[in-house]
């Protein structure tokens, strides 16, 4: 059966050229789609047709999708870790330097000339004077993909460079140039950094991190860059340590209201993942793990269902979503046994409340098999393949 994939955002055709198109209809237009591509529109108050499987998100971040409600329906959310990455890395860079430097300041001044235009730029450039990067200390609060680029560019930048991450991976460590010190907490960062740059996801721990009482205990004169989410700041905070001169500049990658022509802000209208090889990267990556889901039952890189593989062996292939309870794998070779279904191979992983199962059998199990293997207590979703 050929399965619809529907297109919530323009994807680039190098990435939707991935799912064969004898087993997947992708467009704007279908309708009852087995799967979603997704790159910025909000799906928040979206209803989900009964046959949606996944969905696959052309980037990291995953606020504009209602993960809970997926989770409990038996939706797999896909995003793209890292296919951004380099792109986000560039642009921090830039904003690193743009916190240095008036840049935009004395664009925008330069703008305003009119006349004997030479000798006015040598007379008023002092006012946008800054200072260098080479010699001063960076701190890097998350060392995932993007943060570990950029605590790795920073020390070829002559900078140096403490990063801080409770859960780095140890493909991430291993990933960071030796130059890179670690930090044992924040607050190590904050006494110590020139610079501060924030690479977390924003959740209940990380919301509005950066605060009157944090920026306390920063050094006089500190830079601050957000390239992660608007509210791991507290702007009103940010606002008044600008006016002080406690904090020297904040750039940031996502505009509000209420940061919008304070003096001492740089705010970029969300560029860090909009270059063409980055959405071309994350279109490809998010059809890949949409069509290998969706085919094989494997999982990687999703946000609420554990990463999952298995190579394909038997005659067909169940995939059972399922509560993360006690006798739930007893339950399925039981009712296997019962209904003389042969387990070639099989597989469970978990994450937190919840767990995924393959299942490889031979034979096709009959209707009345699969209808029991739904009724079980504590199974989301049972697909065969």
């Amino acid at each position: 059966m050929i399965k619809n994939i529907k297109l919530l955002n323009k994807i680039a055709k190098v990435g939707t050229d991935k799912l064969d198109r004898e087993l997947f209809n992708v467009g704007e237009d279908v309708e009852n789609p087995y799967g979603i591509m997704v790159r910025s529109a909000n799906m928040l108050d979206m209803e989900f047709n009964p046959e949606l499987r996944a969905i696959a998100r052309a980037g990291a971040g995953v606020n504009n999708i209602p993960i809970d409600r997926c989770t409990e329906a038996g939706i797999v959310v896909f995003n793209t870790p890292g296919a951004n990455a380099n792109a986000v890395k560039e642009l921090v860079i830039c904003g690193l330097m743009l916190a240095s430097r008036n840049v935009v300041g004395g664009v925008e001044w330069a703008k305003t000339l009119t006349e004997d235009v030479a000798k006015q730029v040598e007379k008023g450039k002092s006012k946008f004077a800054g200072v260098e990067v080479r010699g001063k200390t960076l701190g890097v609060i998350g060392l995932g993909a993007i943060g570990g680029m950029v605590a790795n560019t920073a020390v070829h930048l002559g900078m140096d460079v403490v990063g801080c991450d409770p859960y780095l991976s140890v493909e991430g460590a291993w990933n960071l140039n030796h130059h890179v010190q670690k930090g044992a907490k924040y607050e190590d960062l904050y006494e110590s950094a020139d610079y501060l740059t924030l690479h977390v996801p924003s959740t209940p721990q990380t919301k509005g991190m950066i605060n009157k009482e944090t920026i306390a205990k920063m050094k006089d004169g500190v830079r601050i860059l957000n390239f992660s989410r608007a509210d791991l700041v507290v702007a009103a905070d940010i606002k008044e340590a600008l006016e002080s001169g406690k904090v020297a500049a904040y750039v940031t990658d996502f505009p509000t209201e209420d940061i919008l022509g304070v003096p001492g802000v740089v705010a970029i209208p969300h560029l860090g993942a909009s270059t063409e090889e980055s959405e071309d990267n994350c279109a490809v990556m998010a059809a890949l793990q949409l069509a290998d889901y969706m085919s094989n039952g494997n999982i990687r890189n999703s946000v609420n269902f554990p990463a999952i593989s298995m190579p394909r062996s038997g005659d067909c292939r169940l995939c059972i979503l399922h509560k993360n309870i006690p006798a739930m794998l007893a339950g399925f070779t039981t009712l296997c046994s019962e209904q003389g279904i042969n387990i070639e191979n099989m597989t469970n992983k978990s994450r937190g409340d919840v767990a995924f199962t393959l299942l490889d059998v031979t034979g096709t199990p009959d209707e009345a098999s699969i209808a029991k293997l739904k009724a079980m207590d504590g199974v989301m979703r049972v697909r065969v393949l």
